[in-house]
């Protein structure tokens, strides 16, 4: 299993953010990733855009209905990786739905994941009792399947901090994603639950907008996942985006450096 996800933890605190592939088209994507890995991003999702995303707010629900009107698919993001992947040395992973998989054919997506270049996926409406759907074909092509938790998993937060892999995506907060004011969930004590059994890294995301947020989270956290402020300023700046993010990701880099 590939250990390049584990390894963007070791002696900081990981800056995760997330865009939609193909907001506003697959060369602004492009243009995206590289810009955030120069700023200081440590892994990037992708997210494939989605006719149903059930666990996204309305600023990446909007992102995946503008990346499908302009014929974003699977196929030209996996193409959209591999360009890539000469220049971005940093794992990149898909965040998707379990439907799409099935859709695209379990085997030829994760074979594709492994040929194009992405370390990882996560799928947030795949519970972790049911991760053997995809478990044989992620080990098979090593690509990481990454475990979440959520204020709502209770007992079994133990059990999924044992065998989970990469790192532990920890929801901060309850419903969809999006931009919050505050972040009021106790995290740390998930945090710390799932530290008594496991040295898992653990990540923070959903709601995590400013950079105040990611000060406070790193604080308690191995590191941070931003994306709806992200994927708001496409919406606002268009194709026209890249620097404006640059600029606002160096910011987030510079407040969890700052910590230190």
């Amino acid at each position: 299993m590939s250990d390049k996800i584990a390894e963007a933890f070791n002696g900081k605190k990981a800056l995760i953010v997330f865009i939609t592939g193909g907001d506003p088209d697959i060369k602004t994507t492009e243009r995206l990733i590289i810009a955030m890995e120069e700023a200081g991003a440590d892994i990037i999702e992708i997210g494939i855009p989605f006719s149903d995303p059930i666990a996204e707010g309305v600023v990446i629900q909007q992102a995946d209905e503008r990346a499908l009107a302009g014929g974003t698919n699977t196929d030209s993001l996996f193409e959209m990786v591999k360009k890539i992947r000469r220049r971005v040395k940093i794992p990149l992973l898909f965040m998707t739905y379990i439907n799409p998989v099935y859709r695209y054919g379990k085997e030829r997506f994760m074979k594709n994941c492994q040929e194009s270049g992405i370390d990882g996926i996560i799928v947030p409406d795949l519970p972790f009792e049911e991760r053997d759907e995809l478990k044989n074909e992620c080990d098979k092509y090593d690509v990481t399947l990454i475990s979440m938790i959520a204020p709502t998993t209770g007992d079994r937060v133990e059990k999924i901090a044992k065998e989970a892999k990469g790192f532990l995506y920890c929801v901060s907060s309850l419903g969809v994603t999006g931009i919050r004011m505050e972040i009021n969930t106790n995290i740390a004590d998930m945090i710390q639950r799932v530290k008594a059994v496991s040295q898992i890294p653990c990540a923070v995301g959903f709601g995590v907008s400013t950079p105040e947020h990611v000060r406070q989270i790193v604080k308690i956290s191995d590191g941070v996942i931003v994306g709806s402020s992200i994927v708001r300023m496409v919406s606002e700046f268009g194709k026209d985006c890249i620097d404006p993010i640059k600029h606002f990701v160096s910011e987030l880099r510079a407040g969890i450096t700052s910590l230190k």
